[in-house]
């Protein structure tokens, strides 16, 4: 990892560090989920670099080692789409790839329907567009992980009963099962990871040891807000459809293939109708954090993708 460079860049009114490796006149940007950072994308970068692009992957601003926004009560995913346009300003990049993972999907999809000619192509890993709708799980029992950190207060008495590495720990290994985490009435989130329960056999204990440090320093509070806590906008882009090619990058043990209307969504072509130009990669032994898990897989599908794009252009 010692060839990835780092460097913080003030970006509207905040300092974010942003992970930088490569090049090429090419940028592919790669935007984090949670509970990741800039380096949950640390194969696919060296990978790209290596194949002649400029990679770069920011900490979101209140994550990692980037400064927290200003006002966390009005944190939003506009936030991360104004970010990301800023970011390439800064680097002087007209159009750039995007690769997003988890949330970090939805502010690349929203980039490109605001800002489509900023746009080469996209990447997603688990997440297909879909136009947000506010009752979406209202299906799903209370104790359902995100019903629950909506709830104010929920969240901090759950984790403040662990230190931040066990914390990171049990969601990471949550979000690795193929079951969505739903929690009984009388039990919290953490309650459904055994302190026994080994992590992932991808994720060494020195990784473990960087994302723990990274989420000391930023807390939970700040990262969660967007994705989860923070009030969503009113959504008021009229029959959306993302005209940039995308690649979709499935796992096929990824929990949020459970989450309701998600599966079908996929396998009955709906999801064409929303994303014109789609091509659909499942690896079938895949987990929410595919990337990380099968690295080389994930990195030749991504390298293909963009040079089918390259020779198309």
């Amino acid at each position: 990892m010692d060839q990835i460079q780092h460097k913080y860049v003030s970006i509207r009114g905040v300092k974010l560090h942003i992970a930088e490796i490569g090049t090429g006149s090419l940028m592919v940007v790669f935007i984090h989920g949670f509970p990741e950072i800039w380096y949950s994308w640390r194969h696919q970068m060296i990978a790209v670099a290596n194949g002649g692009y400029h990679a770069i992957a920011p900490d979101l601003r209140g994550y990692g080692l980037s400064e927290h926004h200003p006002d966390l009560e009005k944190a939003s995913f506009d936030d991360f789409v104004e970010d990301t346009i800023a970011i390439l300003d800064y680097f002087q990049i007209e159009k750039a790839f995007l690769v997003g993972k988890d949330f970090g999907s939805w502010p690349v999809y929203l980039l490109s329907l605001l800002h489509p000619t900023r746009i080469s192509g996209i990447v997603s890993l688990g997440v297909p567009f879909f136009p947000p709708r506010p009752l979406r799980y209202k299906d799903l029992p209370e104790g359902f992980y995100i019903h629950r950190w909506k709830e104010p207060g929920r969240a901090e008495a759950d984790f403040s009963r662990f230190d931040v590495k066990t914390v990171w720990r049990n969601i990471y290994i949550l979000f690795s099962r193929n079951e969505i985490p739903i929690a009984d009435k009388d039990k919290e989130i953490m309650d459904l990871v055994d302190p026994s329960t080994p992590l992932p056999s991808w994720l060494s204990s020195e990784d473990l040891a960087i994302y723990a440090k990274a989420y000391e320093k930023s807390g939970f509070d700040s990262p969660m807000r967007a994705p989860y806590k923070g009030l969503r906008k009113e959504f008021t882009i009229r029959n959306p459809k993302v005209q940039a090619p995308v690649l979709l990058i499935m796992g096929g043990q990824d929990y949020f293939l459970k989450f309701p209307g998600i599966e079908d969504y996929l396998t009955s072509g709906k999801v064409r109708e929303r994303m014109s130009d789609l091509e659909i990669k499942t690896l079938p032994e895949g987990t929410h954090f595919v990337q990380e898990q099968f690295p080389d897989q994930v990195n030749q599908l991504i390298i293909d993708f963009l040079e089918k794009q390259v020779r198309s252009s």
